[in-house]
């Protein structure tokens, strides 16, 4: 068996690779990078050569990514990621202080520990801070000017920040009890002022489900506990679905739920360099964070397939 040799790739034609992955054109790639459409088709077609298969389907009108074009886009981001936090960690100044950053407990736990990670490696000497509580109490304290930085649910009456990433919100029940197939369906659901409660609720209305608050918490993990031991159906963003949680659907009567907003806030007023640059951090990468834990759905809708598009994950 003879090994295939690869020269080294090219960073400009895997940045456009992925910029034609993420805005689901060549016009609009070439927006991004810089280059006109037919630029952009002559970088695929090198990195295509160089790789030695091709990416892309045939009709460039309508693209699909192929078997291998879904492997490398992988390979694509960590490269883009690596190359993008080397240029910061020794493009800029070295930046020091502390940032206070409010986040949900279950965003911290299942989205930010690899984007922290990353952060610390390019900037060792910012000290982050972080304070976890309920959105809606974070939007207070930011208020209160006691935050440089808050990642949050965005609440139906707010319509200020920055969206950084939607996303989806998902059915999750116990691997053995079927509470959904209930006439009435128990929920276990978070305080009122939750969105996520609020989106439950409005979703069940909609399809004429009748429920009933079975179980109550200020927590995921009280939620958790609940589905666990099939007291009730929740419902809970993508990213805190456990292994063994089972993922009911519109199959087992239960509505479609929409995807939810992140939004990132910034202190108005005497942001330090460092509070920047974790923002723009945020800003720039937290959309492509996948979940901190790999997921077994047991039973319930497997994960959301690989697509042309921005990710709404």
């Amino acid at each position: 068996m003879f090994m295939i040799m690869i020269h080294d790739l090219d960073i400009a034609l895997v940045r456009t690779f992925v910029a034609i992955v993420e805005t689901g054109g060549l016009t609009s790639a070439g927006r991004v990078v810089g280059r006109t459409q037919p630029a952009v088709t002559h970088q695929i077609k090198r990195l295509e050569a160089t790789l030695g298969r091709p990416l892309f389907g045939q009709d460039r009108r309508h693209l699909t990514l192929t078997p291998d074009g879904e492997i490398f886009l992988e390979y694509a981001r960590a490269i883009l990621r690596f190359n993008d936090e080397a240029r910061a960690r020794f493009g800029a100044p070295e930046i020091q202080g502390r940032v206070t950053l409010g986040v949900p407990d279950l965003y911290a736990a299942y989205l930010l520990p690899q984007l922290l990670r990353r952060f610390a490696r390019a900037h060792p000497h910012v000290e982050i801070e972080m304070r976890c509580m309920r959105s809606v109490h974070l939007y207070e304290a930011m208020q209160r000017d006691e935050l440089d930085l808050v990642i949050a649910t965005r609440q139906p009456d707010q319509m200020t920040g920055t969206v950084v990433r939607w996303e989806p919100l998902t059915w999750v029940a116990g691997p053995h009890d079927r509470p959904e197939t209930e006439e009435v369906v128990p929920l276990a659901v978070l305080p009122p002022g939750s969105v996520y409660r609020q989106r439950t609720l409005e979703a069940l209305g909609r399809v004429g489900r009748r429920w009933t608050i079975t179980s109550f918490s200020e927590s995921l993990a009280g939620l958790q506990a609940a589905v666990f031991a099939g007291l009730a159906v929740s419902v809970f963003p993508r990213c805190a679905v456990q292994p063994g949680m089972r993922c009911p659907g519109t199959q087992d009567g239960l509505p479609d739920l929409p995807a939810i907003e992140l939004v990132l806030h910034r202190r108005p007023m005497g942001l330090s360099a460092a509070a920047e640059h974790l923002g723009d951090f945020v800003e720039r990468e937290l959309a492509q964070v996948s979940a901190f834990h790999t997921t077994a759905i047991v039973g319930g809708s497997p994960p959301l397939p690989p697509h042309l598009g921005m990710a709404r994950v």
